[in-house]
């Protein structure tokens, strides 16, 4: 049943953690609004404009990604602040073990995960749609990037490879199409150089040689140029890393496969980010444990010390993470594990910590 100390405790995390996040929100959008002033002057935006198609789809997106490193840090400073006022002692000489005192701790990050899932996979991706594409119609320009060693499947029997491909010319160069049905190869396109043709949404094929091979004999044909329909456009390879930011769960799976259908090198990236929008919400419960049970300890050194244990414990979370992500998009490490071995390594801190906490 709840209990008025289970009130008192859920009341004192949300209140804390809503605070803070608040109050770091408006310094962020502070700081973001000195950084663009210069073009929302140079753009003549109207200050509603701002605030209706930009900051209004700001607050969710730096909301979610600092809330873990927020809602850990509120609980270590509340429940340090009952520490030291003699609370935790007066609830546990009550009768109340440390894991019932727990209880309100845990409904509350669970209360907090679900909020952040949906955040996550739903809310902020539909908000970056609008802030970045507000950002790219006032603010900076569109940049576009140059890839190497492109690998593209079109269809269930084309394959396309180019050494590299410039997007500010939409020009590949070293360019094959390969047609291959069951194990065997009926048709392939060499070129030197391929071009975009904009009007007929068709490439241009320059020196190239093409070869149509049936079971008896190979036909070569050959040339300066050959339009030729590939079913792909330049937009296809230029989608920037930041695109995965602005896809729900549904829509990110769904590119997800696509990517692998067609072959493309850079998957984990959009897996990983698929992975960590589940696993981050998650670190929230292990980090509260956590910090509930450093703090709930009167040490030499005060709040001040449980504040910087606290940060130094999100700092190597954070290093973690990025190490172990960096292996899945470099090494062969399953993006699935480089996103959550963060989490199980401190899911084993979390239980070795409760083993250790005061009965």
């Amino acid at each position: 049943m709840i209990k008025k100390i289970d009130l008192y405790i859920i009341r004192k995390f949300l209140v804390t953690f809503f605070f803070s996040i608040l109050l770091f929100i408006a310094i962020s959008i502070v700081i973001d609004i000195t950084e663009k002033i210069d073009d929302f002057i140079e753009s003549q935006l109207s200050i509603w404009l701002i605030i209706s198609k930009y900051y209004v789809s700001f607050i969710p997106y730096i909301g979610a990604m600092l809330s873990p490193l927020f809602i850990f840090i509120a609980v270590i400073f509340f429940t340090s602040k009952m520490a030291y006022n003699s609370e935790i002692i007066a609830i546990l000489s009550s009768g109340v073990s440390f894991y019932r005192m727990l209880v309100p701790y845990i409904a509350t990050a669970i209360f907090l995960v679900l909020m952040l899932l949906y955040m996550n996979h739903f809310l902020v991706p539909i908000a970056n749609k609008q802030r970045i594409s507000f950002e790219n119609q006032y603010l900076r320009t569109h940049f576009k990037t140059y890839f190497k060693n492109v690998h593209l499947q079109t269809d269930s029997t084309t394959y396309i490879y180019m050494e590299n491909f410039n997007s500010r010319d939409t020009a590949g160069y070293k360019f094959t199409v390969e047609k291959i049905k069951g194990d065997k190869l009926y048709f392939k396109a060499n070129a030197k150089k391929i071009k975009w043709h904009s009007k007929s949404l068709k490439w241009t094929l320059q020196d190239y040689i093409v070869r149509e091979i049936d079971s008896m004999e190979t036909e070569y044909k050959s040339g300066k140029e050959l339009l030729m329909d590939l079913k792909f456009a330049p937009e296809d390879l230029s989608k920037e890393i930041q695109a995965k930011d602005e896809m729900t769960y549904f829509e990110l799976n769904e590119f997800i496969d696509q990517e692998l259908m067609r072959g493309a090198e850079n998957v984990e990236f959009y897996l990983i980010e698929k992975y960590k929008r589940t696993s981050s919400p998650f670190s929230v419960l292990i980090l509260t444990l956590i910090g509930a049970t450093i703090a709930s300890r009167k040490v030499r050194g005060g709040m001040g010390f449980h504040i910087a244990a606290g940060i130094a414990i999100s700092a190597l979370y954070i290093v973690i993470l990025q190490f172990s992500s960096t292996f899945s998009t470099n090494a062969n490490l399953p993006p699935i594990w480089g996103v959550w071995i963060p989490n199980i390594i401190f899911g084993v801190f979390a239980i070795f910590l409760l083993a250790r906490s005061p009965k």
